[in-house]
C-alpha cells in the first residue's frame, strides 16, 4: 500500500496544480445588505459572567497550564483573533469538516442564509495547529470564546482533542458543531450547500468569500481537502448560473471572462459538478 501511493504521488508531482474556480472576482458578484440589521429577536446570549465560567472549566482540564494550543480548520486559519508563537500542519482524527451551521447575520441574512464549517464526527480532518503566547493567551482565548460561542444554545462544543504532528501529538482546544446548536443544520449534499452559499451574503460579506479564503489558505499550506474542493467548484457554477439568467441576448462581460478562466481550452460546456458521496 504504501509503495503504491509512492508512485502515485511520484506520477502526479509534475503536474501543474488545478486552477481554483471559485475566484475572488466571482465572490464580488454577489450582492451584499447593505447595512448591519442587528441580532435577531428573541435570542438568548451567553452573559460576561458565562464567558469567564465556560472558559475557566476548559482551562482547569487543561493538559498543561503554560502550553496552550488551538487547533483551527476554518476561519481560524486566516484569520486568527489570537497572538501566537507557533504553528503547525495537524490532524485530528474522528473529525471532519463540514458546511452544517447557518449564518444570519454575518455570512448570510434570514431569506437568504449562509453556510458555515464546523467539525462533525467521522474521518479526519488536516488544519493549523497554533501555540498561544503564554503571557496573551488568556485574553486571545476569551477573544476566541466570544467569537464562537454567542447565541444559546452554542453552535460550537469545545473539546481538548489530540492533534498528531510531525513533531509528535498535542492536546489543543478544538470547536466542533452541537447537534443541539441554534444554527445547527446538519449534512447537506454538495448542491444543496453550493446552492446556499452562491446566494448568501451579509456583514461580513458573501460566503462565498468565507469558503474562498479557506480554500486559498489551506492550498498555501498544502493541505487539500475534498469536500471543500468539490464545494467551491460547485459554488462557482452556481454564481455564474445564477448571474446569466435573464441574459439571452448577450453575456455580462465580467462572467465571460470567469466562463473562460473556468473552461481556458475554450470547451462549450462548463465544468462537471462533483456530488457529495
Amino acid at each position: 500500500m504504501r509503495q503504491g501511493k509512492t508512485r502515485k504521488r511520484a506520477a502526479t508531482a509534475g503536474r501543474p496544480r488545478r486552477a481554483l474556480r471559485l475566484t475572488a472576482a466571482l465572490c464580488a458578484l454577489v450582492q451584499t445588505p447593505g447595512e448591519d440589521p442587528g441580532p435577531a429577536p428573541g435570542i438568548a446570549y451567553m452573559s460576561d459572567r458565562e464567558y469567564e465560567d465556560s472558559l475557566a472549566r476548559m482551562l482547569a482540564d487543561a493538559p498543561t497550564a503554560d502550553d496552550i494550543r488551538v487547533f483551527a480548520y476554518g476561519s481560524l486559519i486566516w484569520k486568527p483573533c489570537f497572538a501566537f508563537i507557533e504553528q503547525r500542519i495537524g490532524t485530528v482524527e474522528g473529525w471532519h469538516r463540514s458546511c452544517c451551521l447557518k449564518s444570519t447575520r454575518w455570512r448570510g441574512t434570514p431569506d437568504k442564509p449562509g453556510l458555515m464549517l464546523a467539525l462533525e464526527p467521522g474521518g479526519r480532518c488536516r488544519g493549523v495547529v497554533y501555540r498561544l503566547a503564554p503571557d496573551t493567551s488568556r485574553d486571545g482565548l476569551m477573544a476566541l470564546w466570544r467569537r464562537e460561542l454567542g447565541p444559546k444554545p452554542l453552535n460550537h462544543d469545545p473539546l481538548w482533542l489530540s492533534v498528531r504532528t510531525e513533531k509528535g501529538a498535542v492536546p489543543a482546544i478544538t470547536f466542533v458543531a452541537n447537534p443541539q446548536g441554534l444554527s445547527y443544520v446538519g449534512a447537506t449534499s454538495i448542491d444543496e450547500a453550493a446552492d446556499m452559499i452562491a446566494q448568501a451574503a451579509g456583514v461580513w460579506g458573501p460566503c462565498a468569500a468565507y469558503l474562498h479564503e479557506t480554500v486559498v489558505r489551506l492550498r498555501t499550506l498544502g493541505i487539500r481537502d475534498r469536500y471543500l474542493w468539490r464545494l467551491q467548484s460547485a459554488v462557482a457554477e452556481k454564481i455564474i448560473s445564477e448571474r446569466s439568467k435573464g441574459s439571452a441576448s448577450h453575456e455580462d462581460p465580467d462572467l465571460q471572462q470567469q466562463r473562460q478562466s473556468l473552461c481556458p481550452q475554450g470547451a462549450d460546456r462548463p465544468p462537471r459538478i462533483a456530488t457529495r458521496q
